[in-house]
């Protein structure tokens, strides 16, 4: 709440100022501003202050508008044509389009201690113009400087297993952080994301390694639970076959037809073992 207040009487200030801008300029400025009218009517300088005074502006553009050095109006000019005055009028044309940049390759050291290289792009555009003209000398690059400041801060406050998992909820952080903070430079912050995050090689060959380790303990404990059930369902079909001689021939028969159909030469003639009991007593 109090930052609120803060945020609204600052504002208000600047507003009263705008607001005050016409009436401070004083005898010696209404007096500099009235020549400059009267100049620009004269015969001698009509064609000049054609070229001086009318002005255009695109439709993506906004033009604020100096007089004598302060702000004449709340908003800015534009689109379209407008007048100024010559001699004591300058003007200082924004871009209103969104703007894309990429933040620089950071390394960072985690909150595990972890040294990662992570990069990024930021989409934002100029929702104010005064602001961003009278209130910081190039609002473009202090954006991108707060942008690198800002994914070093953010990341070094998560763990590695976060900044690879947990990409979108680190974009969406930063991008409030900083649209809050350019929010007095009239800049808006429409979209933060993270291109990518570049790990030492070390540290890909022990998690490359890791991983290989996990899967292959898992096949293990897959390869036992199925040896285990093959043991019980071979168990249970020698309970079956115990109960029918006869099934015991013909499981025997089934097994020659099989070897019949692959087209082997060899045959192999299981012998009961009570048959060869009786040859091994002899």
């Amino acid at each position: 709440m109090e930052m609120e207040t803060h945020s609204k009487r600052r504002q208000s200030s600047q507003e009263d100022l705008l607001a005050d801008d016409d009436r401070s300029l004083g005898c010696c400025g209404w007096t500099l501003v009235i020549l400059a009218g009267v100049l620009a009517i004269l015969p001698p300088f009509c064609l000049i202050s054609v070229f001086c005074c009318f002005k255009i502006v695109k439709e993506y553009e906004r033009a604020v508008i100096f007089r004598l050095g302060r702000i004449v109006d709340k908003k800015p000019k534009g689109p379209g044509i407008f007048v100024i005055l010559p001699c004591t009028d300058s003007m200082v044309k924004v871009d209103l389009r969104t703007v894309s940049f990429d933040i620089p390759p950071q390394e960072i050291l985690t909150k595990d201690s972890v040294t990662v290289c992570v990069d990024g792009v930021v989409y934002f555009r100029v929702s104010d113009p005064i602001k961003s003209v009278a209130n910081v000398s190039n609002a473009d690059f202090a954006t991108r400087l707060l942008a690198q400041t800002t994914l070093r801060n953010m990341l070094g406050t998560k763990n590695l297993a976060e900044v690879l998992s947990d990409r979108e909820t680190i974009a969406h952080g930063m991008q409030s952080t900083l649209d809050d903070a350019t929010d007095q430079w009239g800049i808006k912050v429409e979209r933060v994301e993270i291109k990518d995050v570049k790990l030492p090689l070390q540290l890909q060959r022990a998690m490359a390694a890791e991983a290989e380790a996990t899967r292959e303990a898992r096949a293990k404990v897959i390869a036992a639970e199925g040896e285990m059930n093959a043991s019980r369902a071979l168990k249970e079909a020698s309970l079956v076959i115990a109960e029918s001689p006869s099934a015991l021939q013909l499981r025997y028969l089934q097994t020659l037809s099989t070897i019949a159909a692959e087209k082997n030469s060899t045959i192999v003639f299981p012998l009961p073992m009570d048959m060869m009991s009786q040859f091994m007593r002899k």
